[in-house]
């Protein structure tokens, strides 16, 4: 008998395999009563969850009391297809006590004798074992408008191997759960960081010509000042010659920032003849030119501990003795911020490149803290919310490729 590569230890019977319908009951419950009007959808990402919060709009017919109505605890079957879930998605309702689900919806329940550990059927459906036994129920001209053309009975005709020890489906099932609990924190935390930083770029910087900031450091009082961006920034012309490879050209990404190319993309883009590209070093300022959806203006980032060459299309700067370079980055670290500087200096016309001279970059003004030591403070405190971001988010996506992992090898 066929047991997956990696189990608990402790447990040696044999995996079985095990009817669907053997283990749970179709649900045909209809909200007749209105005990619901929670409309829910399938999400392969969050699971079951309400309409409004997913679509931003509810989806549903305003009379649901002909919809099925699903309890906590029980799953259900979204035969629509989509790109993350090629046959479909199967979650169990966790968020809410109960919500509402169109017919075309397969909803279940798990038999009251409990045949299967409900935790171990929801990690289950979290790997893609099922969809082989989809695949051969699913009718001749299957996708109809992205919907699988599948019979309730033949659903639950679909079968599945589990063990036949419940506490080693138990054991499993737990795991699952505690993993994905991780996941879900550090996610949150991850979004809770971004949130504050947001929030602390408005906060920490002048706004609508105020002089000062909302929330400043301890011991700073003096007036910011307005000044051009020439006056803490010069422009880098300094080109490579024979000193850097194409080992050492970096890409400028609006997530990772200044990065490595063949790292970052695989492989160098750049041409036989690189001796016009640009040097930069750590704390050069560098504006890309190439708009984004969310940065129609370009990206603007710090160069960090990664040092190498650019391409001569960049804007690459030094900053001037006497100013922080992650101060000056802070200054532009948000869309709304390299917008509101960038909108009135590109000329009209610009498309995949900002139509912006060396000298029309620099003309536009910034706020400043005064002292050194101010802009220092702020931009190590960004800096250190940028770690944490990047730390939780390594976290999370660690513990998502560990899920993957175990997934692929804890079933069969």
């Amino acid at each position: 008998m066929e047991n997956p590569k990696i189990r608990f230890k402790g447990f040696t019977k044999d995996w079985e395999q095990r009817k669907l319908g053997d283990l749970v009951d179709r649900v045909t419950r209809k909200n007749q009563d209105l005990v619901s009007e929670l409309p829910l959808t399938i999400s392969a990402q969050y699971g079951l969850i309400d309409q409004n919060e997913f679509f931003d709009k509810r989806v549903a017919s305003k009379d649901v009391s002909g919809y099925y109505l699903i309890e906590n605890g029980e799953f259900a079957y979204n035969k629509s297809t989509s790109t993350d879930a090629p046959w479909g998605a199967i979650k169990r309702l966790d968020r809410y006590e109960n919500g509402v689900l169109s017919t075309l919806y397969i909803v279940f329940g798990i038999k009251e004798n409990n045949p299967v550990d409900s935790d171990f059927l929801v990690s289950y459906y979290s790997t893609n074992l099922w969809h082989k036994g989809i695949h051969e129920i699913a009718a001749e001209g299957a996708r109809n408008h992205g919907l699988l053309n599948i019979a309730p009975a033949d659903f639950f005709e679909t079968r599945l191997m589990i063990p036949q020890d419940i506490e080693e489906q138990k054991k499993i099932g737990k795991y699952f759960i505690e993993l994905e609990a991780l996941i879900t924190l550090h996610q949150r935390k991850c979004e809770q960081t971004k949130n504050l930083k947001k929030y602390m770029l408005q906060k920490m910087f002048p706004q609508n010509g105020a002089k000062v900031p909302e929330i400043r450091f301890n011991g700073f009082t003096h007036d910011w000042e307005q000044r051009k961006l020439s006056d803490v920034l010069d422009i880098v012309t300094k080109r490579n010659g024979e000193k850097y490879g194409k080992e050492e050209v970096l890409s400028v990404s609006d997530e990772y920032g200044c990065i490595n190319q063949i790292k970052f993309q695989g492989r160098s883009f750049a041409g036989e003849d690189i001796s016009n590209y640009k040097i930069v070093d750590t704390g050069d300022i560098i504006y890309t030119r190439s708009p984004l959806k969310s940065k129609p203006y370009g990206i603007i980032k710090v160069v960090g501990d990664e040092i190498g060459i650019v391409s001569p299309l960049y804007i690459v700067n030094k900053v001037k003795e006497g100013n922080n370079s992650q101060f000056i980055y802070r200054v532009f670290d948000s869309p709304e911020k390299t917008n509101k500087y960038l909108s009135p200096l590109v000329r009209k016309g610009a498309k995949n490149t900002m139509n912006i001279s060396n000298d029309e970059w620099l003309s536009g003004k910034i706020d400043v803290a005064p002292s050194y030591e101010e802009q220092y403070q702020i931009g190590l405190y960004f800096d250190h919310l940028d770690n944490l971001i990047t730390l939780h988010q390594r976290q999370c996506d660690e513990l998502k490729k560990m899920k993957k992992y175990m997934l692929q090898n804890m079933f069969i």
